[in-house]
């Protein structure tokens, strides 16, 4: 049965945390921090009267986000060395804890917070309202989840927590990094956190480095896909955290059920790493490399990926299907053509300008043109690839009336456009493209509908979706099961066209088996035990460093490597003058590919 804990042991553990007050000219209740490590810790259920301002730089001593201008109530209770509130989220303002109505009992081993109403306006006001949160150990570390019911739908909710070593950050599955002063906010899928400076992760997890041999981590167990935040706030003993879990924008509710998070520490970086990974294979079935019934023979034996560029956004021309052909026939004299993927982006005109038009294009060589480059190639031996928008459509074209319903509107209503791009250089980003969302059935149909008159009329063996990793929290539908429902149907009729994508997040690793970037320099194992990834179409090409139709530009080709990485499969970004005149180092990557492959 549940215990109420006794109020003079709270007290008398808030006392002693009350004593470690900061100096630094604020008033106690601002300026009220979680002990320091080494002196006796509170006893779990200690509730202490913090704000928004407690316990970090007030201003902000570096790079820092939009925050509120005062102190927002953040009524925290402790357990095994950690401080949690919880804020609270609707679609017309911001709700925190109202200390005079929680309560903390036993919980076996942990503890229930329950509180029946909340304060806004900055404590100002008050409201009725439901939240509860399970708090509790689990193999050494601690987890919690949290309930909330209002009178109006919920947009998210925040956990808050104190107790948080500052140190090396790995964000995901990236190295290390060193914040310095610095804030940082982590949003979890692409397109969760959009403000400048705001990192995206492939899975929501952090990682710091507290001190030799401790590694601390922050962890959203999720079983579904959903937006979720991390934002680390620097003071100078540690860290305020705020970890948010959004609801599905196309399923409003008066009631969210957030995912659990866990924190936790660990004696090794990789030990960290594998207690989230251990999760995120069972929750989402992840299959391990050797085992995909996804991946067709000819793919697990490819040495060389050959990324030969169409024509850019503005009409000029890298590569016609004529060149293409010459490129390939010559590469056959080097290696095996069954070794090599050729990686096909703009095939079908202005690259993105044309989306979603997928109609072979007259200056690049036409119909016959296109056909023969395939037939003859596939002579050969070598094996097609390709590039489709999964979610871009240019509002000028004729095509676009029939999808116009699909395009996307994030969780609070605004038009997410596709416009982050400066394709003319004007040196001001676009604005004709438009989001669109493979969740909504007319753009899926049009989709899989253009990919699968692709493979029947051309025999192409996969497809490429750019921006496959590109989830948004939206008004219309599920992202995450749009593309999984999208490749599902492209399988069941062609179930050895290869499916592709541009880059991941944790659980569209089980939807598609290859990528063109490797996420996972910080734990390769989260990636390479499920997938294998080919270098970006951007990637510098030979010479000067081209990344052909790709909107960067010019990047620095490395000769010492020759562009190659253990973690990718070799692969060369052909552009217009990359068979002409550097022929020789083509050569060379194609050497060094065949000895990968022996490897």
């Amino acid at each position: 049965m549940d215990e109420q804990l006794s109020r003079r042991e709270l007290l008398k553990s808030a006392a002693t945390t009350f004593s470690y007050l900061a100096v630094d000219g604020r008033s106690p209740v601002q300026a009220q921090t979680p002990p320091r490590t080494g002196v006796s810790r509170p006893a779990n259920g200690t509730i202490l009267p913090l704000d928004s301002t407690s316990g970090v730089f007030i201003p902000p001593r570096g790079e820092a986000f939009q925050k509120f201008s005062f102190g927002f109530p953040e009524p925290s209770v402790a357990f095994n060395g950690l401080w949690l509130s919880f804020r609270i989220h609707t679609f017309e303002n911001t709700y925190g804890l109202d200390r005079e109505r929680m309560r903390v009992t036993r919980n076996g081993d942990g503890l229930l917070l329950e509180c029946s109403g909340f304060v806004w306006a900055g404590g100002q006001q008050k409201m009725d309202g439901m939240l509860r949160s399970r708090i509790r150990p689990n193999g050494g570390f601690t987890e919690w989840d949290v309930r909330v019911e209002m009178d109006q739908p919920i947009k998210s909710v925040a956990s808050i927590v104190r107790g948080v070593p500052r140190g090396r950050i790995a964000a995901g599955t990236e190295n290390f990094f060193n914040p310095e002063d610095e804030e940082i906010l982590l949003g979890y899928p692409w397109g969760a956190a959009r403000q400048p400076q705001a990192r995206g992760v492939n899975t929501p997890l952090a990682v710091i480095e507290a001190g030799e041999g401790d590694y601390f981590f922050l962890s959203c167990l999720m079983d579904q896909v959903r937006a979720a935040r991390l934002y680390f706030q620097p003071g100078a003993e540690g860290y305020r955290v705020e970890l948010v879990y959004e609801q599905a924008g196309w399923n409003r509710s008066s009631r969210l059920e957030g995912a659990t998070w866990r924190a936790g520490h660990t004696a090794t970086a990789d030990a960290a790493f594998r207690q989230h990974f251990e999760h995120v294979e069972r929750a989402y079935r992840l299959p391990a490399w050797e085992h995909r019934t996804d991946v067709p023979a000819w793919f697990r034996d490819v040495e060389l990926v050959l990324s030969i560029h169409g024509m850019h956004w503005t009409g000029y021309i890298f590569n016609d299907f004529a060149k293409a052909l010459r490129t390939l026939e010559w590469t056959s004299t080097q290696i095996a053509p069954e070794k090599v993927m050729v990686f096909l982006p703009a095939w079908d005109g202005r690259y993105y300008w044309d989306y979603p038009v997928y109609k072979v294009d007259d200056r690049l060589g036409g119909e016959e043109g296109f056909r023969r480059l395939l037939g003859e190639g596939h002579r050969m031996g070598f094996h097609f690839v390709p590039m489709f928008g999964l979610n871009a459509a240019n509002t000028r074209l004729s095509d676009y009336a029939q999808v116009a319903g699909a395009s996307t509107h994030e969780v609070d209503g605004n038009t997410f456009m596709l416009g982050w791009v400066d394709w003319d250089n004007d040196r001001h980003d676009e604005g004709w493209g438009r989001y669109m969302n493979v969740g909504v059935d007319s753009w899926r149909r049009w989709i899989r509908d253009s990919v699968a008159r692709i493979i029947e009329r051309y025999g192409v063996d996969g497809y490429f979706l750019d921006i496959a990793a590109g989830w948004v929290n939206n008004r219309e539908a599920d992202m995450h099961e749009g593309i999984r429902q999208l490749v599902q149907e492209l399988r069941a009729q062609y179930p050895d066209v290869l499916p592709v994508g541009e880059f991941s997040y944790d659980a569209l690793q089980g939807i598609l088996p290859v990528y063109q970037i490797f996420p996972a320099s910080g734990y390769p194992p989260a990636f390479e035990k499920h997938c294998r990834t080919f270098s970006h179409l951007s990637h510098p090409a030979p010479g000067r460093g081209s990344s052909g139709v790709h909107e960067s530009g010019f990047d620095r080709f490395n000769p010492q490597t020759l562009s190659l990485t253990p973690h990718e499969i070799p692969t060369i970004t052909v552009v217009d003058d990359t068979f002409d005149a550097h022929r020789d180092v083509m050569a060379e990557i194609i050497a060094k590919a065949k000895q990968r492959g022996r490897g």
